[in-house]
């Protein structure tokens, strides 16, 4: 018996363990073989479909984040310009209205110095015929100190009062 040539006997033998071998293997071994490749196909395949959606959905939920913050974006530089409108106006009220107060302010110290100023002339004038008709009745005291003097000034004072009338 030569080590690398085999026996008849052996190589049968071989060949039918090698069958029987074969022959459970395809009975009962691949079947769960490959539906364990299949289901691990299936999965995989799902998963692909579900990381697909999911990829969509993020550039979905990506592209209305987007819109969403241009819209916040546009609706805060609303939001400031109508912030700076409003802050002019009230500005620009409040400028009026101290104008107007001004205005008023000082239109109400000309009257009121123009009544002080009016009530001082006639105060003025009230003192100058005071002391007008203080030194006419001195001066008139000293002329008429005669009886004669008297009589002819009420003589020419009717007179005067005659003409008047007529």
């Amino acid at each position: 018996m030569s080590l690398l040539v085999p026996d008849t006997g052996l190589l049968f033998w071989m060949l039918l363990v090698f069958g029987v071998v074969v022959f459970v293997l395809a009975k009962y071994g691949f079947p769960v073989i490959i539906k364990m490749v299949e289901e691990r196909k299936a999965f995989i395949d799902e998963s692909l479909v579900m990381a697909e959606k999911a990829k969509n959905e993020l550039e979905t939920v990506k592209i209305e984040s987007q819109k969403i913050l241009d819209t916040a974006r546009k609706e805060h530089l609303a939001i400031i310009n109508d912030a700076t409108a409003i802050k002019d106006s009230i500005i620009n009220d409040a400028k009026s209205k101290a104008l107007v107060e001004a205005n008023k302010i000082i239109e109400d110290a000309r009257v009121q110095i123009n009544s002080e100023k009016q009530e001082a002339i006639k105060d003025i004038r009230r003192q100058v015929a005071i002391l007008s008709v203080d030194i006419a009745e001195k001066v008139l005291r000293q002329k008429l100190e005669s009886s004669d003097v008297q009589e002819n000034m009420i003589d020419r004072l009717i007179n005067e009062i005659n003409i008047f009338k007529s």
